[in-house]
C-alpha cells in the first residue's frame, strides 16, 4: 500500500492525464474514465465495504453486550463467595 501522499500524488497525476488529453471528451466519456480511475486507486487501498462494516460493527456491539452481562455475573458470583465483612 502506498503512503497517502504517494497515493494522492498519483491519483492527482492520472486524473491530469485524464483532463489534458487531446480532444474535449464528452461528460459521460469523462465521468466513465474517472470513476474507473478512482475504482482502481481504492482497489489498492485497505478498504471494506459499507456493508462489511455495518456488519462487523454489529457483532462488535453484540460482543460488547455479552462480556458486560459476563462481567456482571462474574461481579455477583464473586460478591457472593466473597461477602463484605461487618
Amino acid at each position: 500500500m502506498l503512503p497517502p501522499k504517494a497515493f494522492l500524488d498519483a491519483l492527482a497525476s492520472q486524473a491530469a492525464r485524464l483532463f489534458s488529453s487531446e480532444g474535449p471528451l464528452p461528460h459521460t466519456e469523462i465521468e466513465s474514465q474517472f470513476k474507473a480511475l478512482l475504482q482502481s486507486a481504492f482497489s489498492k487501498l485497505d478498504l471494506v465495504s459499507r456493508d462489511e462494516f455495518d456488519s462487523q460493527m454489529a457483532v462488535l456491539a453484540r460482543t460488547r453486550s455479552r462480556l458486560e452481562a459476563l462481567e456482571a455475573k462474574v461481579a455477583e458470583l464473586e460478591a457472593k463467595q466473597n461477602p463484605p465483612a461487618s
